[in-house]
């Protein structure tokens, strides 16, 4: 069976959706000053949506949730935190977690 079509369509769907969401933003706070408590509430979007992308990332590789040290994500994320906490660098961060993962799925296969 040929989903070309469905593809299709699914896709321009979501470009419309998208497209639509965040242009009805621009247009409704266009000409407008955000308040604020609303730009002191908006500090905490990306470390929550990063939070969102990474902690299941490392608590959950396989599927159910693993506290185990046979978690190499885990092992390396505690890496990460460590650097991110003692180095403030997004970089520093990013290439002790990488590191610490690479070291570990190396020594432990």
């Amino acid at each position: 069976m040929d989903n070309g079509p469905v593809l299709w369509a699914v896709i321009l769907a979501s470009g419309a959706l998208t497209f639509g969401l965040r242009w009805s933003f621009i247009h409704a706070l266009g000409g407008r000053e955000i308040p604020p408590t609303l730009m002191r509430l908006l500090r905490y979007v990306p470390p929550a949506v990063l939070a969102a992308l990474v902690v299941p990332a490392i608590l959950r590789p396989d599927g159910p949730i693993d506290f185990s040290l046979d978690n190499h994500r885990l092992i390396a994320g505690a890496f990460a935190l460590i650097a991110a906490v003692a180095t403030r660098s997004v970089f520093g961060t990013l290439a002790v977690g990488m590191g610490a993962l690479w070291i570990v799925n190396y020594l432990f296969p």
